[in-house]
């Protein structure tokens, strides 16, 4: 699933080329929405909160979104309309004299009034790539509940938003947290740390126009542990293991080091 900071660079994509513009058609392929038509409407802004997109269109419209696991939106020249209709998996088309944006395997799309996007995205707890990020009620939420399991409190975006587990594993892996420990057994510093380098690798990964987990934008730079099961851990040599964090049917993978993190309890693996 797509992280913030790839959704945070989709929704520029899609602003860049949308904003401003009226959109000449629309096609959504969603029953719900099947006979919705957003043609003759400027597009205002389109805007991430955490991994959800909002597409806020003239007359107090928001067209919401979710890419889920593999959902997509690429924009293309406005001729290439045809050609990207005749996809089974594409579940929204919306273009300009210009352009055509084209949603493919979208995972959520509603239409909601842009004052009633709280229905949609209200749930979520700070988001870290909001220039006002609040990271004392981030911090406040994920306390509430002091017996969860640090990887599985980040990863809830009701505490705070746009964190996967990219970016639950390698701050975790960076500063030496075993995933499975209690938020209660956590120091407020070291609890604070790990999300204050989330949120600078996820800003940084916004930035450079791709994902950073180490702190290098030199070049692509490889992971700590996130997805390098089996392999060894580039600080101590250890093999690389996973478990699972979280209950049935929201349960996650995540990687780490048995060695750099004081041996990540198994729970799960």
């Amino acid at each position: 699933m797509p992280e913030g900071d790839a959704v945070w660079r989709t929704a520029r994509r899609l602003h860049e080329a949308l904003a401003g513009a009226v959109l000449r058609g629309s096609d959504l392929r969603v029953p719900a929405l099947a006979t919705r038509d957003l043609s003759g409407r400027r597009t205002i802004e389109v805007v991430p909160r955490g991994k959800h997109l909002l597409h806020r269109v003239e007359g107090g419209i928001t067209l919401h979104s979710h890419l889920r696991m593999d959902g997509s939106w690429r924009i293309a020249p406005a001729s290439a309309r045809p050609a990207a209709g005749r996809r089974h998996t594409v579940r929204a088309l919306l273009w300009t004299d210009r352009h055509v944006a084209v949603g493919d395997q979208l995972g959520m799309l509603d239409l909601v009034r842009t004052d009633d996007e709280a229905t949609l995205v209200g749930h979520l707890g700070p988001d870290l790539l909001d220039p006002g990020f609040d990271g004392d009620l981030a911090l406040a939420n994920l306390r509430r509940e002091p017996d969860r399991p640090v990887a599985e409190a980040l990863l809830d975006q009701r505490n705070l938003c746009g964190i996967g587990t990219i970016f639950a594993s390698e701050p975790l892996f960076e500063h030496g947290v075993d995933p499975w420990a209690l938020v209660g057994e956590l120091p407020d510093e070291v609890l604070a740390t790990v999300v204050g380098t989330a949120r600078a690798r996820m800003v940084h990964s916004a930035r450079v126009g791709f994902t950073v987990t180490t702190g290098r934008s030199d070049r692509r730079p490889e992971a700590w542990v996130f997805g390098r099961k089996g392999q060894p851990c580039r600080r101590c040599g250890t093999v690389i293991d996973q478990g699972t964090v979280g209950e049935p049917p929201r349960q996650r993978v995540l990687s780490y080091c048995p060695v750099c993190q004081r041996g990540g309890r198994m729970s799960g693996s």
